[in-house]
């Protein structure tokens, strides 16, 4: 991403505000970070999640009402929604979750990257268009991301051939060749929002496997979620990025 002016937020958006802001060159992956890669980084350090210390994640499992997920102290990120619904066997190129915001920003320092800002991570979904979704209208968003389409969350969904997480880049990558910038899970970045009310929160961004037109439709470019830093969800991951080499 070359250094530049960028249009970001919305004027409907409270705690994104429409705006221009000025970017240093910054290169940012195509895809989230997968379970493999994450491997790697345990494998090498032996770092332990916030999830199997805590036995805080939080997991879904149809049948559940609107926004009910389920404490399950046995998910982390071997076992995304908890031992009994399985593990990730065959699953490496799935984007791992069950991972806290202090997780994320772990293996980064391990693997020399970072986290985008939530200005670099727009400017990068947006691929240079003003709206809220790159490709134009709402209606082609399983054309170029995995979400739920079911009605409700009370029944399982495959329509689009995942209930969950689908392998890093099964759907059309955006203007600029990001993948999954509007689901598959939702990814953290670096920054605070002018509403923030705690230094706590740490932010999210791009809809996930879970969010569906009727819930939580935040699979666009402009709405920003808020987590705490431990806190652990099957439908949360992170993309990596790092400042352009001079």
């Amino acid at each position: 991403m070359p250094a530049g002016q960028y249009r970001v937020g919305s004027r409907e958006k409270q705690n994104n505000p429409a705006r221009v802001v000025r970017l240093k060159a910054y290169e940012i992956a195509k895809f989230e970070t997968t379970n493999d890669e994450f491997a790697a980084f345990v494998k090498a350090t032996g770092y332990v999640t916030d999830a199997e210390r805590l036995g805080n994640a939080m997991v879904f499992q149809p049948p559940l009402p609107e926004f009910r997920w389920i404490r399950d102290k046995t998910a982390q990120w071997r076992f995304p929604n908890g031992v009994t619904r399985g593990g990730i066997e065959g699953k490496g190129r799935h984007p791992v979750t069950s991972i806290s915001f202090n997780d994320a920003t772990a293996y980064c320092k391990w693997a020399k990257v970072r986290l985008p800002s939530l200005e670099e991570w727009e400017a990068a979904a947006r691929a240079g268009t003003s709206g809220d979704h790159f490709f134009g209208e709402v209606g082609k968003i399983g054309e170029y991301a995995n979400i739920w389409h079911g009605r409700d969350h009370t029944k399982a969904d495959n329509s689009d051939g995942y209930v969950t997480t689908a392998p890093a880049g099964s759907f059309k990558a955006n203007p600029w060749g990001l993948y999954d910038v509007y689901g598959n899970v939702f990814e953290f970045c670096t920054g605070r929002l002018p509403t923030d009310k705690s230094k706590a929160t740490v932010h999210a961004r791009g809809g996930s496997w879970w969010c569906s037109k009727n819930s939580c439709s935040f699979f666009n470019s402009v709405d920003v979620g808020g987590v705490n830093p431990r806190a652990s969800f099957s439908n949360q991951g992170f993309r990596v990025a790092r400042d352009a080499k001079g």
